[in-house]
């Protein structure tokens, strides 16, 4: 019988009040997520990876932190205030896959996910989402969209321990760190791991991989509100490190639709500064709301 291991809860702090992008706020914006029929603006989902990290590091090791996937579709979202736990399926000795979970505190369920580490991951929780997704049919938000399109150029990034990490992260990593929910010594401590430079939060890979991401000029119309509907990150040469440059390169691998949100599946990848070695990637799925977009036809809108 598998060994479920269960962490304490723990509340996440909600640090996107003030995210903008394209001249508009985001739906974690109170205001926002009211007009559009939810009671507040919720926590990124991305925030709820930290609580798995130290037990997939106990499970894994730096294996975990330089070759680690976790790939995981979000069910439900969390506001301030809530408490969230996790749950990771303790995997056999040798196996490198496991099943993870996030639950609130009367047991709404946050995110289902898996993780593994490679090189040889099988199949990832969103790569078997994506392989039974239906064709996406006509899209109006996405109309001009095609898979296959690809950032206009090689974008360069980093992140350092102080810097502001613009409008739609409008905070720094030193800021995450005073709030996160499970503290570790690499994410601040060059000394703490073998890497020579703290970490990037697996948290915050997100945040790195989309500080630039208006540069690629995907043709999304807007004004348009998106949310993060399943996100995997994975290590392939890792970790990412802090103050570290990076240079990121984007595919559109997909396009789907459901009654309410548009989506579009952007694979980033993350290379050294030569852009020759690839250290990460990044797959993520952004669900635009059809309500949010002033233009969307209505007989097309969910009575």
């Amino acid at each position: 019988m598998t060994e479920t291991i269960k962490g304490p809860l723990r509340a996440p702090v909600q640090m996107l009040q003030e995210q903008s992008y394209d001249g508009h706020k985001s739906l974690h914006d109170d205001s926002e997520a009211e007009r559009l029929g939810i009671k507040a603006g919720p926590i990124e989902g991305p925030t709820h990876f930290s609580q798995f990290v130290p037990y997939l590091a106990d499970i894994w090791g730096n294996d975990w932190f330089e070759r680690g996937c976790f790939s995981s579709h979000f069910l439900n979202m969390v506001f301030e205030g809530e408490k969230v736990r996790v749950e990771v399926d303790r995997p056999a000795p040798g196996e490198t896959r496991t099943m993870c979970r996030a639950f609130k505190e009367d047991g709404t369920p946050v995110l289902e996910a898996s993780a593994s580490t490679g090189p040889d991951h099988g199949e990832t929780l969103l790569e078997g989402r994506m392989a039974k997704l239906r064709p996406a049919g006509d899209l109006v938000i996405l109309e001009d969209m095609k898979v296959g399109m690809t950032g206009v150029a090689d974008e360069t990034v980093t992140m350092g321990m102080d810097q502001h990490m613009g409008s739609l992260y409008p905070f720094s990593l030193a800021d995450k760190l005073k709030v996160i929910t499970e503290p570790m010594d690499v994410y601040s401590d060059a000394a703490a791991g073998p890497w020579d430079k703290p970490i990037v939060p697996l948290e915050m890979v997100s945040v790195l991989g989309n500080y630039s991401s208006r540069t690629a000029k995907f043709p999304v119309k807007q004004p348009a509100i998106g949310l993060f509907a399943d996100l995997e990150v994975r290590m392939v040469n890792g970790p990412l490190l802090v103050g570290e440059t990076y240079i990121l390169r984007r595919e559109v691998v997909a396009l789907s639709q459901s009654r309410r949100v548009e989506n579009y599946w952007i694979r980033t990848k993350f290379f050294d500064k030569s852009g020759d070695k690839q250290i990460a990637e990044m797959l993520l799925n952004h669900g635009v709301m059809k309500a949010s977009y002033p233009n969307y036809p209505a007989d097309k809108l969910p009575a």
